[in-house]
């Protein structure tokens, strides 16, 4: 199969033998791809000079099984520079990817989506509140998506001044309801959830619910396994961002 002029990003890349690179794709019509990069990390490749992360590329590839050879890449819009807490929470984008995603399993309103999100991160400071729009679209497209407008014990409308148990996988319940979840639930305002479902992230508390609530879906489908992204950057800085009376809160 010879595929051409797929917009694409560079997910992660890896140094193979002695001059070539091994390139996780997130393509948009093909999902996530790994393609080998023959002597991509000699110094006159010069079609292979710009295979960096974070990037929108136009990739051309052939293939024959589940590891393609690229053949040709191109900018596909103005360079994208991140740095400090941005170039974090894209790493982190990355690896959810990465962790997440089938091979060869389109996503092309998550693909769309991810550009967006590496273009907020780089035009605006507020990271947080893109991550978790970023973590609800990832959790909806790989079959997961976060109920937010109803209780699963009567299917009547979230109550903005009611508390409710959200089950992980079933949804937001009404408290004290029985269940059988083998996973302890996230207590919830429902004025959060309704803001969530709205996209309006818009103060302190709803931050932090919308955060507690992704946070533990996704690690429920990441099996209890950490994110490398998490214990590789521990600084107190690195991964928090501003909080009421001064504090700090972690962005990841």
């Amino acid at each position: 199969m010879r595929v051409n002029q797929q917009p694409a990003f560079i997910l992660h890349r890896y140094d193979y033998r002695e001059t070539s690179l091994l390139l996780e794709v997130f393509s948009r019509n093909y999902g996530r791809v790994a393609l080998v990069a023959k002597g991509a990390r000699r110094r006159q490749k010069h079609q292979f000079a710009n295979l960096a992360l974070f990037q929108p590329m136009l990739l051309d590839w052939s293939s024959r099984s589940d590891m393609g050879t690229l053949c040709g890449a191109d900018q596909d819009a103005e360079l994208i520079w991140l740095d400090g807490q941005a170039l974090l929470c894209g790493f982190y984008a990355n690896e959810l990817l990465m962790r997440l995603l089938q091979r060869q399993d389109p996503h092309e309103d998550l693909y769309d989506s991810y550009q967006s999100t590496i273009i907020a991160l780089q035009s605006n400071t507020n990271h947080e509140s893109t991550l978790r729009m970023f973590e609800k679209k990832l959790l909806q497209e790989i079959g997961y998506g976060l109920i937010l407008e109803h209780n699963i014990t009567d299917n009547s409308p979230i109550q903005p001044d009611t508390m409710y148990h959200y089950i992980l996988d079933k949804g937001p319940s009404l408290r004290g309801a029985s269940s059988d979840q083998m996973h302890a639930p996230v207590v919830i305002a429902g004025s959060s959830l309704l803001a969530f479902h709205q996209n309006r992230l818009d103060n302190d508390t709803v931050m932090r619910d919308a955060k507690r609530l992704t946070r533990a879906a996704l690690s429920l489908h990441l099996e209890g396994r950490p994110l490398a992204c998490r214990r590789l950057f521990q600084s107190p800085t690195a991964l928090t961002t501003p909080a009421e009376h001064g504090t700090t809160e972690p962005v990841l």
